[in-house]
């Protein structure tokens, strides 16, 4: 069977952790990225052989005055492609989905952009089934997506009633944080409940689940603290095997001297993945508390990440290569490395 052509359009924060994504999947090829830039980034980009493509006239002559090789235009990019990833920035992809519609193909965006742009969200664990040969979809934030893996497993377990969260994000991608970001102080969002509990809803319709969230100086990660309220009592075991058994959750220990964000952030450094990513949503186990039919844990979300194996399954669903979740799913984990566990018990 042929490969599926995939573009990646925008050679961004999440751009490039999707090109590589796809490089290592064994039923698609990736055609070639595209961008605007004319920084590192495309160098980097060019010297790993990636064909790069300017996405404007005036982005192609400064990609070349800075002495990146130029493979041809955004048109001449979707012209080898079946299907493209926009990822590019907020707002920006709007006016893409036309060019991408005129040109006949299938496009996979982002949360930054609204539910309406696709009329369909992604999570693959959630709605999969739904996004098979659809035109577009939309893989949900990296806050959402975290919502719908672990809120998502209890309610296949049949143990959620409804849950509120409070969401620490963080300031900046590390890569832009001195440009922004906040200093010495905490910044709570001005809409409560704050928008990420509406969005998970975009997947799981009858989700009973709130959200506020606040804006911390850091940069390394968001973290997510949990109070759900489960339909019946329930052992604290029980729960642990729920996530365990949940795709894309890992767990981590305090006991272990993981303590925190940053010592998770330093741990994939230590197991060597590229880039020290995490793209598994991470519950500490020993935080793990039921109490009753309340239960209360806490999360962490690699927001550099934590999407990209969401993507590569939507490319599965929307062109119709793969027909069942729980197969492209675990196609593409083995594919990347996704575990359970980080230190004990290492499968995927």
């Amino acid at each position: 069977m042929s490969k599926v052509r995939v573009a990646v359009n925008g050679y961004g924060v999440i751009g490039k952790r999707v090109a590589d994504a796809v490089r290592v999947q064994d039923d698609m090829e990736l055609v070639g990225v595209a961008d605007v830039a004319d920084d590192y980034r495309l160098h980097v980009a060019a010297q790993r052989a990636f064909a790069v493509h300017a996405a404007t006239p005036e982005a192609g002559e400064a990609m070349r005055t800075a002495g990146i090789p130029v493979a041809g235009s955004l048109h001449d990019l979707l012209r080898l492609a079946q299907i493209v990833v926009d990822c590019t920035p907020k707002k920006v992809a709007a006016a893409n989905k036309r060019l991408y519609d005129s040109a006949g193909l299938r496009s996979v965006f982002h949360g930054g952009e609204a539910h309406a742009l696709t009329g369909h969200s992604f999570v693959a664990q959630a709605n999969y089934g739904s996004a098979i040969g659809r035109a577009s979809t939309r893989v949900v934030s990296c806050n959402t997506t975290a919502i719908v893996r672990t809120l998502g497993a209890l309610r296949a377990a049949g143990l959620l009633k409804r849950a509120r969260g409070t969401l620490i994000r963080r300031a900046s991608d590390p890569w832009e944080s001195h440009r922004d970001g906040i200093v010495n102080t905490v910044v709570p969002e001005r809409s409560m409940p704050s928008h990420q509990g509406p969005d998970a809803r975009t997947v799981i319709p009858d989700l009973d689940v709130a959200t506020i969230a606040v804006k911390s100086p850091h940069n390394s990660s968001h973290l997510h603290a949990w109070w759900v309220e489960l339909t019946r009592s329930a052992r604290r075991e029980e729960l642990v095997e729920v996530f365990r058994s949940a795709p894309r959750i890992a767990f981590v220990r305090v006991s272990d001297g993981v303590e925190a964000l940053n010592s998770t952030v330093e741990l994939m450094s230590d197991l060597g993945r590229p880039r020290g990513d995490l793209w598994e949503a991470v519950l500490w186990e020993d935080t793990l508390t039921v109490d009753g039919d309340q239960a209360y844990y806490t999360c962490q979300v690699f927001n550099q990440a934590i999407v990209v194996p969401e993507t590569i399954d939507a490319i599965r669903a929307l062109t119709g290569v793969e027909l069942d979740a729980a197969r492209s799913m675990s196609r593409t984990d083995a594919a990347l490395g996704l575990r359970r566990d980080f230190l004990r018990n290492l499968v995927t």
